[in-house]
């Protein structure tokens, strides 16, 4: 039966059997406010929107998240609808192989995706990475971001998340004030690792300049710097620095495209679909020769739980989402400035 009830004053869905064998859902949404405003060459926010599925089985619980992107098409009611659409066949007992099948690559799906691990992890008594025989390490660098303002706004957060300890620093930009920015970052923070996110925001012409501009500062990578439609340009271009697909790589089928383009990919889990899919293509793309990193977007230390089997696959990890939040969910991961200690 489906139970519409509030959480947090938000409606959210229950599907509940009394059948010995089948399984309740639960679907609803939250929102976490950030402690600062996140600023991309996209946009600004100040929370974090999420879609929670909880997947309840002889009283054990699995729980996914997942953070619906308007850049894709999806906001928080149309991911619940997807996850509804299929609410009877979770009930029944949906595996993750027929998910796959069922749902498009996205957030409703990396949702449902993740809540099934994580609840065949704790069917098992094991971790995530363990029920994998996946070996974390004891701390993951990962990036902290420098999100867009001006010049000396963001040399002085470079220079603060620096001196609090951050090795790697994530500098988001837009189309404007290129060097100024970056040159201010590179003074205030010398010896840290710099990896560039345009967000699509850039077009082909000036763009060898501003590559070269990037390699005489010592940026590690530069991030989708065109839109995932106008990447043709990247074909056969002579770069001086790695260019990662963040938006222009989704899935597996992403990858043909991306050769002679790209020598990186970002994985997220809401782009790929859950982690079963990720897995798949961390291990493709391998095999193709692209370096991974390992990415999210704003979330909860749940949507970084996740991904974590990925951690050692990847060269850059940058899954600094939670620590955006002004409240994280609890239990939360335990990061420090730009170290996640498991």
């Amino acid at each position: 039966m489906y139970d519409i009830r509030q959480l947090h004053g938000k409606p959210y869905l229950t599907l509940t059997r009394e059948d010995k064998g089948m399984r309740n859902v639960r679907v609803y949404e939250e929102a976490w406010p950030l402690h600062t405003p996140f600023v991309i060459a996209r946009g600004s926010r100040s929370e974090a929107k999420v879609v929670v599925v909880e997947l309840e089985e002889d009283g054990v619980k699995g729980v996914g998240e997942c953070t619906p992107y308007p850049r894709y098409g999806e906001s928080i009611a149309s991911v619940m609808a997807q996850v509804m659409a299929i609410g009877e066949q979770l009930e029944a007992g949906l595996t993750r192989e027929q998910l796959q099948r069922l749902l498009p690559a996205g957030a409703a799906r990396n949702a449902i995706d993740c809540a099934l691990w994580d609840l065949q992890a704790r069917r098992e008594g094991k971790t995530l990475p363990q029920l994998l025989g996946v070996t974390l390490p004891e701390r993951v660098i990962t990036a902290q971001t420098v999100v867009i303002g001006t010049a000396d706004q963001m040399a002085a957060s470079a220079a603060a998340l620096w001196q609090k300890g951050a090795q790697l620093l994530k500098v988001k930009l837009d189309d404007r004030l290129i060097s100024e920015r970056l040159i201010a970052i590179r003074q205030a923070a010398p010896q840290a690792t710099l990896i560039v996110d345009a967000n699509e925001s850039w077009h082909s012409e000036g763009l060898a300049a501003r590559c070269q501009l990037l390699a005489d500062l010592g940026v590690a990578m530069l991030e989708q710097p065109l839109p995932a439609d106008a990447d043709a340009a990247l074909e056969n271009f002579v770069h001086p620095l790695p260019i990662c697909a963040d938006e222009s790589c989704h899935t597996r089928e992403s990858l043909p495209r991306l050769r002679g383009r790209y020598e990186m990919i970002n994985i997220k889990l809401d782009k790929t679909g859950g982690l079963t899919e990720a897995l798949a293509l961390a291990g493709e793309a391998e095999r193709q020769g692209f370096e991974r990193m390992l990415g999210c977007m704003l979330c909860t230390s749940r949507g970084i739980a996740a991904a974590l089997p990925l951690a050692p696959l990847a060269r850059f990890a940058d899954l600094d989402g939670p620590t955006w939040l002004a409240v994280d969910v609890e239990p939360a991961l335990r990061f420090s400035t730009g170290v996640l200690h498991l």
